[in-house]
This record gives C-alpha cells, structure tokens and sequence, in this order.
C-alpha cells in the first residue's frame, strides 16, 4: 500500500492522473521503504505469492470418440498407494494419494497436531511430524505418522524413530531449497523449549545441511544407520526442495531411499525470509517431469515412490501431478487453510494485528486468532481439535472424489493410470515445463519440432 492513494473504481487503489510503475509498484515502494527503515530482510510465512506456472495452466482430455469413459456411479476408480516397497518390511498402505505434509509443533499448536492426526486418519492416510520431535498428540490420533529427521536433530531421539511408521529424511524444503528454518522466540515455550532443547523465549534458527554428512554418499551411511536403528521395518522418505530434480532425485534413489518427496517452491513454510520464498527454487510444475525421468532412467519409477508437494489446492492439481509420474501429492497450507486458518469469522482480530482473513502470512509470530498457527495457550484454546479433523476428512474426501471423477473422465479404472497423454497445457512455458503439448498442437517446446504434426 503507497501513502497516498485514495480507494477508486472496483475497491482498487487509484489516483487520476497517476500511472503505477511495473518495476517499482506499490509493494515493491513499501518494502524498500520498510527495509530502510528496519534494517532487516522480511520474514513471513506461507508460499510464494507472485504468479507463477502451475496446474491450472494444464487441461485434461477427457474421453470422447477415441478413449472410453467410465460411469462414475457404477464403474471403480481406484486410489490407494503404497509406499516403501523397495527395501522395508512394513510399507505404508494408504486409501488416498494425498497426505499431510510435515508442519512443526512449534510452528503449530498441539491441538493442531491432534486435528491434523484425526482428519488424516479418517480419510486414510499419514501425517508428518515436521521439525522438533514427536508430539503425542499427533501419534495418538495419526495411524500412520512419518517422522521427520531435519538438520536441527531438534527432538529427535530412537525411540520416536522406532514409534514413527515411516521416516522423512529432509534435506531441502521447497519455500527455502539451501536455507534453514526459523522458529522465533514468542513461539518457543515451555514445552517447545524442552522438546527441541532451546532456551525459552530466544529466537530459533535451525542448520541449512545436516551436521553428520556432507553429500550423497554420506547419505547413503546415514540411510543404513536409520535402518538398523528400526530394524528395517520402517521406510525411508527423501525430501529435496526443487532446484536440480533430475541430480537430487537420481542421487537420493543411490542413497536407498524408498521414496522421494519432491516440494516445489510454491510450498509453504512456517518462517523465512521473503527473498527466499520469492526468488530461489523451481515452480512445481517444472520439477515433476524431470523427477520422473531420472527415476525412469534408472530403472525405478513405481519402485521408488514419488510424492509431490507444493501449491496442491484442489483434486485437479493432484490429479494433474498424478498424470505426470507422481505416486501422491502432500498438502501443507491448504490442509491448514481446511482446518480453519484464515478464517473470515475472526476478521476483526485480523485486523488488530495488521493482517486480514485470506492475506495471514505472519505464521511466525505467534498471534493466530484462530489458534493454529500459535503457542499461546488462550489461543489454543480456541481451536477444536475434533471439530478440525474432521474438517479435514472434508477436504480430503473432496479432492479425493475430484481425482477420481477426473480419472473416470479419462477412461481409467485407478488414478495411477493417469498420463502425460491425458493432459494439454495452456503456455508455452507449461508445455515445456510439464512435456506435454501445447493445445490444438502436437507441439511440446524444447522437445519436437516446432511444426508438430
């Protein structure tokens, strides 16, 4: 917002006469003049905010003369996945391709946790631990709870790796691929302080690498170490931020991982700095496809699973993913946003702490009135951890039947069967991002002649 502009046509700000620069408009006057008058970079939470290609620059062919549809009421469409099926003893089995993707206890509150583990295990699927340990919050109500293992080690201990049913290895996130994470002061209480072993009150800010291995093949030691600590039983996920998908993911599959979990940089994050969440990391779309080739190559697509996050809002962004390679997609922000963050209902107190419902990004300091994205425990309070979880089921169930009408459409009996055939893109930059071709055309830039046919 400028200083001086007056509310004109359509609630825009305007001023007659007046022409707003692309390069210095509006946000990018106020946050020069917010850097020069604090001294320190912005942090906030939530994803990028600037346009970007993502799924809805994709369509799907549904069928018509030459595929044959299934009747939605009368004809399966199935959606279960398992994952870990290339060395542990136990996969994981689950009803839906969409899970939960790791939000801290920290970041989030324990009645938070508890309605992420209730509404994940309605609808039959699993939830991640985050940063900071284990909560028993979340073990109690998670049927199937990954565990994440993050460079900060805060929290961890064997134990919980061998309560967890899968382990999450993180090596990058997708909001901050490089970076650490930051947990500030007002959030780390008592009970945070002591699970992460902090001092309360003091800003946190968690190491950018792991602090026991330097690369690949000391991933590949770390990875047999987990192992023998769990007695093979459980998985092992690899997380990588999106920045060079085809390396990371070829050398996560040479480490051992069972699963790779691939997070674009429309992800979410509880805190950084906003020129990490803007400017560094790949658009999800342009990740998948790469990803899925280096697998392919290696002989292991299917057989190491590949789980996609970022930015996943709906059943067609999931479906979407699905038809790329993708075994599942993972959901941070929207299952937040389901279980009532940013709500309207408290617009006033949004307004109190300089923010608005549908705009609330400062997930870092604490104030959530709606009591998700806190430790304050009035706030807390607030929040009904039943009433979430089944929020959640909602939405779950939702994009679930979204995927699956989808499917039907493109005559296939399981959402796995969905393909880089069954999709179009809308952009030039799509087409070459995704490998599809571009609509009414044959055309796929950077990958057939320009003539198509």
């Amino acid at each position: 917002m400028s200083d001086f502009d007056p509310v004109g046509p359509n609630g825009t700000n305007w001023h007659p006469g007046l022409r707003e620069s692309y390069i210095f408009d509006r946000n990018t006057i106020h946050e020069i003049r917010r850097a020069a008058s604090q001294g320190i970079y912005d942090i906030r939470g939530f994803g990028a905010k600037r346009k970007l290609p993502h799924f809805d620059d994709l369509l799907f062919l549904g069928a018509s003369m030459s595929r044959y549809p299934l009747e939605g009421y009368r004809e399966r469409c199935g959606t279960d996945v398992v994952l870990g099926t290339r060395h542990s003893k136990n996969q994981i089995h689950l009803k839906i391709p969409i899970t939960i993707a790791g939000m801290s206890f920290g970041a989030l509150s324990g009645p938070a946790k508890e309605a992420l583990g209730r509404g994940a295990t309605m609808a039959g699927t699993s939830t991640t631990t985050g940063d900071g340990g284990m909560t028993e919050e979340e073990r109690g109500h998670s049927e199937i709870l990954v565990y994440q293992l993050l460079p900060s080690r805060y929290g961890m201990n064997p134990d919980d790796l061998r309560r967890a049913d899968a382990i999450e290895v993180v090596v990058g996130q997708g909001a901050k691929p490089g970076g650490g994470g930051m947990l500030l002061g007002q959030k780390i209480s008592d009970r945070v302080a002591e699970m992460r072993n902090l001092p309360k009150g003091i800003d946190q800010r968690s190491a950018c690498r792991h602090p026991d291995w330097t690369g690949p093949d000391d991933l590949e030691i770390k990875i047999e170490e987990i192992r023998e600590i769990t007695d093979w039983q459980k998985p092992i996920y690899v997380k990588i931020g999106a920045s060079r998908p085809y390396y990371d993911t070829q050398l996560a599959v040479k480490a051992g991982a069972d699963v790779i979990v691939l997070d674009g940089m429309q992800g979410g994050t509880a805190a950084t700095q906003e020129v990490f969440i803007e400017h560094v990391g790949l658009p999800t779309l342009a990740c998948i496809r790469q990803a899925v080739q280096a697998l392919q190559e290696m002989g292991m697509h299917r057989e190491v699973q590949l789980i996609v996050s970022g930015g996943i809002r709906n059943g067609a962004d999931a479906a979407k993913a699905l038809a790329l390679g993708a075994d599942a997609v993972s959901i941070g922000v929207a299952a937040m946003i389901a279980l009532g963050d940013n709500d309207p209902a408290y617009a006033e107190e949004y307004a109190k702490i300089g923010s608005a419902a549908g705009f609330y990004d400062d997930w870092h300091e604490g104030k959530d009135p709606t009591g998700i994205s806190t430790q304050d425990p009035e706030l807390a309070a607030r929040f009904d951890p039943e009433q979430g979880g089944r929020r959640l089921n909602n939405y779950l169930k939702t994009m679930t039947l979204e995927v699956q009408t989808l499917a039907r459409a493109a005559g296939k009996s399981h959402v796995h069967n969905l393909e880089p055939e069954d999709l179009v893109a809308l952009t030039i930059e799509a087409a070459a991002m995704a490998r599809v071709p571009l609509a009414g055309t044959e055309w796929i830039p950077g990958h057939t002649a320009a003539n198509g046919w």
